[in-house]
């Protein structure tokens, strides 16, 4: 699709399309007031017969509006104008987004990016728009013989109020634009089924990316060379599995030589089925979404590889099958991981936090500035948090300040939970350092405590996405989260540094 801005009046636009913003008790957008007095006070007329109120997730089309140059005009609800924020602006673009979808438009302009939002800039505006355009386009269908319909849009142009807000929404363009590819990306790796989706198949998406581009370097560890390094908790996962495993090591060079890099680890189980312990069968489909953690650091690699940021970036995916065989782990193995810490597997349905010790453990040898890993690793934070955001701990405050804020601006939140000294008391072993599980209490803050076993020697946070990776019914498929979290917290590092590519 093409995406382009525009600063111009709503009456003169010759598009298929015009979207207008209408507040709770029939109040007109600025946008909406010169449409309605290019048209002699029509659309006031329509919404006084009560076919619209304003409210949240309220649309209404109209077609051939006469004193318009346009074709149709959807109306978009916005809410009460005094709490117009951050989360009714992406309300109100989510409802246009899927209207103007459901329309034959082939082209769209819209004006709701020059609506007022929390002193936010164009660029901002402009950016969500085009991220929830995008991620409401997108359709799981690659796989199907027939398509789910055809996508009648082709044009989507952005408004600006004022020509010189031109350049903030050039770069919100290049932004949004990137961020939407990378969440498409993400998207459509987690979708895939296990049978197509393995760890090689991650290898080689993951290395397609660096024959674009001067700036990224892909290369994937096989078994000999982990079992070389000693990932004796990684390859123990794998075991059960005639699918080999991989280490996927990302290496993006924006920045200086000499500046240290930001390391992002994403868990690649591309199927869990709980090994011997294994899971209920209902819904265990869906565990082929265990690699979305993996599927969001190759995205948002893709988005800064897009943006050209100043920043070195390191993405390692630790990635492999949990399946059950004869060779598989078995509850009450005991192995020894890289660090040289020893682990007693009481469940083999804990397998994340395997293969994600160890690549910690692996990306200390790059003296990270900081360690971010990203893993759909409980479903206690599901119970804790639900579906709205992931859960957060981290060993540095300021790491996870940052990350809690870049979840606000981006509108993908994160939520901080505690990582006390006196939970890892669950995590003890009488046979070996360190036990996998720490029973049914606070199951989302230990698995993170026997993460931060392995992470004392950086700057280390850990993002939970088992609730917000992947949604079901209905509508299951993934969701592309946290690629706009994690690429906003790479976006704030670069500070000014960044420019327009």
């Amino acid at each position: 699709m093409d995406i382009s801005i525009k600063h111009g009046l709503p009456e003169q636009q010759k598009s298929a399309c015009v979207i207008l913003g209408i507040f709770e008790r029939r109040k007109l957008s600025p946008a909406a007031e010169k449409m309605d007095q290019a048209c002699g006070g029509r659309l006031s007329k329509i919404l006084k017969s009560g076919d619209m109120e304003g409210k949240r997730e309220q649309s209404l089309m109209l077609h051939q509006i006469e004193g318009s140059a346009c074709e149709r005009i959807l109306l978009v609800g916005c809410g009460k104008e005094k709490d117009f924020n951050d989360n009714a602006y992406r309300k109100a673009l989510k409802t246009a987004s899927e209207a103007l979808l459901k329309s034959g438009a082939r082209d769209a302009v819209n004006f709701l990016t020059e609506l007022s939002v929390s002193e936010h800039s164009s660029g901002w505006k402009i950016r969500q728009s085009i991220e929830i355009i995008e991620h409401s386009r997108y359709r799981p269908d690659h796989l199907k013989s027939e398509k789910d319909d055809e996508q009648k849009l082709r044009k989507f142009t952005l408004a600006v109020s004022d020509s010189s807000e031109l350049k903030s929404a050039k770069q919100g363009l290049a932004i949004g634009q990137a961020i939407a590819h990378g969440s498409a990306l993400a998207r459509k790796l987690g979708n895939l089924p296990g049978n197509i989706c393995t760890p090689t198949y991650l290898a080689t998406q993951a290395a397609k990316l660096a024959k674009q581009s001067n700036t990224l370097k892909v290369r994937a560890l096989g078994q000999k060379q982990m079992e070389t390094l000693g990932m004796g908790a990684l390859l123990s996962v794998a075991k059960g599995s005639s699918q080999p495993p991989k280490l996927i090591e990302m290496n993006y060079q924006g920045g200086k030589k000499t500046d240290k890099p930001i390391v992002l680890v994403g868990k690649g189980i591309t199927f869990d089925s709980g090994g011997i312990s294994i899971k209920p069968s209902a819904a265990m489909d869906e565990m082929k979404y265990d690699m979305c953690g993996a599927a969001s650091v190759i995205g948002t690699m893709a988005a800064i590889n897009e943006l050209q940021l100043p920043l070195n970036v390191i993405a390692i995916v630790p990635s492999c099958e949990n399946l059950p065989d004869g060779a598989a782990s078995k509850p009450g193995d005991i192995v020894t991981s890289m660090s040289g810490q020893t682990i007693e597997v009481l469940n083999t349905d804990a397998e994340g936090r395997l293969i994600l010790c160890d690549a910690l453990t692996y990306s200390e040898k790059f003296k990270p500035k900081a360690v971010i890993d990203v893993a759909t690793l409980t479903g206690a934070c599901v119970i804790a948090l639900g579906r709205h955001a992931c859960g957060l701990l981290s060993n540095d405050e300021r790491l996870a300040q940052s990350l809690l804020d870049a979840g606000t601006a981006s509108g993908d939140r994160a939520w901080q939970m505690p990582l006390w000294d006196e939970y890892q008391e669950q995590l003890k072993s009488n046979f070996a350092d360190i036990a996998n599980i720490g029973g049914r209490e606070a199951g989302t803050i230990t698995a993170a405590c026997f993460l931060a076993r392995f992470s004392k020697n950086f700057k280390w946070a850990h993002l939970d996405i088992a609730g917000v990776a992947w949604q079901g019914g209905s509508n299951k498929g993934a969701t592309g989260r946290p690629v706009a979290l994690l690429s906003q917290y790479l976006l704030n590092q670069c500070g000014k540094n960044y420019q327009q590519p």
